[in-house]
């Protein structure tokens, strides 16, 4: 017996597409109730980030929801304390994701936690700081191969400016503007989820 993996191709973006899953985002209750969760989280209970203890339950709360692989949570925590990261989210510091992304875990040991470092920032403020996953990632690199929306490489996705950068002309070339950066956000996430399944 062979097994087939059959791969539908991608729907060009376009007002409709970004409806379609904008729509399909909000049918799913599990999804919406944990980031309206998260939102009260990050951005009511505990909106700064200079108190360990506050840092280290949205550090938990969020490798939880977001499966993000976290496995030294209090040494991530004691690092975005460390940074002063509020100062920086208040002027919309981009670089301070690939700050918050590279932690120290062990004496020896440096590991680049940078999804989970968008998903930090994009809590607090979600239209200033999108996600980067690996169905972003695909699909954008799938939409530059057919149609040269922007000239990037793989590895700009993950300097966060550049990533900021590339939506950005994604939006332009797709006549996209009238969608905020969450929203584009909602729409790269469960088409790349779609369209590049997971190989279990």
């Amino acid at each position: 017996r062979y097994l087939v993996w059959i791969v539908k191709s991608a729907v060009r973006p376009s007002k409709s597409e970004i409806e379609k899953y904008l729509t399909l985002w909000d049918s799913l209750e599990n999804y919406r109730l944990q980031e309206s969760s998260l939102k009260k989280l990050f951005t009511k209970t505990y909106p700064l980030n200079d108190d360990l203890d506050e840092v280290l339950i949205k550090v938990c709360a969020l490798n939880d929801f977001y499966s993000t692989s976290i496995y030294y949570p209090v040494q991530v925590a004691k690092h975005i304390v460390s940074l002063q990261l509020d100062k920086k989210l208040m002027i919309k510091d981009p670089k301070v994701v690939n700050e918050i992304a590279s932690v120290q875990v062990k004496k020896d040991k440096l590991i680049n936690y940078y999804s989970f470092a968008t998903k930090y920032c994009s809590h607090h403020h979600p239209t200033l700081y999108p996600i980067y996953d690996s169905y972003v990632d695909k699909l954008l690199m799938h939409f530059k191969k057919e149609d040269n929306f922007f000239e990037f490489k793989k590895a700009d996705l993950k300097i966060y400016e550049n990533f900021k950068n590339i939506l950005e002309k994604f939006r332009i070339f797709y006549d996209l503007e009238d969608y905020d950066l969450k929203q584009i956000d909602k729409y790269l996430w469960q088409a790349g989820k779609e369209y590049f399944p997971r190989a279990y």
